[in-house]
């Protein structure tokens, strides 16, 4: 058996990642959080990893020995130092700003190389002059499986994720078309992104050069994989909500989520209280894209937050009204 085929069994879909029952106080309303922390690297982009290593390898730009280079940082960069340990391939992955101790120690368990590079957007130059193939994250278009995977466990009316590359609001986005689903996306983005203005002004090299402070979605720039006409909606979403609204889903179901997984969850409640304000019924799916120890010194530590000026006192009642226990 050769390099390619072996490699190509190793990046076959997983098992399922599972639905959790959400409550929502509007009857007729079901409101889903598909887990994507329950992947082995445990967060979302463990499943666009998988489809950049896979895509690479069938256009030749991956082979046995190839070093595998990214930028990027936090959960992208530990997912594809996991698939490039199980492949034997060498990986590198440049990060912004100065070394970390607790980014680097994921990626470094994993057999990585971590290289780390001031100014932050310095990191894609500095990944491109490193001998390899530069996976590119965010300039390559990676088509993974989570539509297909979702839509066999439940057939909602609306899917909510936030948009860092794009490629997930994409990829729900062309499943749907291409199957004729009577289903919509909608993006949830956070403060200082410019997914939410680029898309309703239909500028799309729109930026706003600030960074966001919700790790692992909003971009201070549109992204090529991301596809505006593949959205139905994009929904803003107060930094402070989305740390109010990752501690709620903390409360429910024990899970330290991330930032990103508030941002979307804020968004599906604004979706259900606009269904159920309409009188209509049906369900809706929010992606919970991590959950992980560490955020429990971030997003869930009041000192962090205050530091950050985020004041998620402000959302809890309102997530109470538009949650129940």
């Amino acid at each position: 058996m050769s390099w390619n085929t072996r490699a190509l069994d190793v990046l076959a879909a997983g098992e399922p990642t599972p639905l959790i029952d959400f409550p929502v106080p509007a009857p007729g309303i079901r409101l889903l959080l598909k887990d994507e922390s329950a992947h082995p690297t445990g967060s979302m982009r463990h499943r666009h990893a998988r489809a950049l290593f896979r895509q690479a390898i069938l256009d030749g730009l991956v082979t046995e020995g190839t070093t595998v280079v990214e930028a990027t940082g936090g959960n992208a960069a530990v997912a594809q130092a996991w698939f490039a340990r199980r492949l034997g391939l060498p990986y590198t992955v440049v990060m912004p700003g100065r070394r970390s101790e607790a980014r680097a120690r994921a990626v470094e368990a994993l057999g990585g190389e971590c290289r780390f590079v001031t100014p932050p957007l310095a990191i894609y130059d500095a990944a491109r002059e490193i001998p390899g193939h530069f996976l590119d994250q965010f300039g390559r278009a990676a088509t993974h499986d989570l539509g297909e995977e979702l839509f066999a466990q439940v057939r909602p009316d609306w899917v909510v994720t936030g948009a860092g590359t794009g490629a997930t609001s994409a990829t729900l986005g062309r499943w749907i078309r291409d199957h004729d689903l009577p289903c919509r996306v909608a993006v949830a983005d956070p403060d200082n992104s410019a997914y939410f203005p680029g898309w309703t002004l239909d500028v799309p090299d729109y930026g706003t050069g600030m960074p966001s402070r919700i790790e692992g979605i909003g971009r201070p720039r549109i992204e090529p994989g991301f596809q505006p006409d593949l959205v139905d909606l994009v929904i803003p979403v107060p930094d402070a909500a989305s740390v109010a609204a990752a501690r709620r889903i903390r409360e429910l179901t024990g899970l330290p989520v991330g930032g990103s997984s508030g941002t979307a969850l804020w968004a599906a409640l604004e979706l259900v209280e606009r269904m159920r304000a309409r009188g209509e019924g049906g369900t809706v799916v929010s992606l919970l894209g991590d959950a992980a120890d560490r955020h429990l010194a971030t997003y869930h530590d009041d000192e962090w937050a205050a530091g950050k000026g985020l004041d998620a006192g402000e959302y809890t009642g309102e997530l109470r009204r538009r949650t129940a226990a």
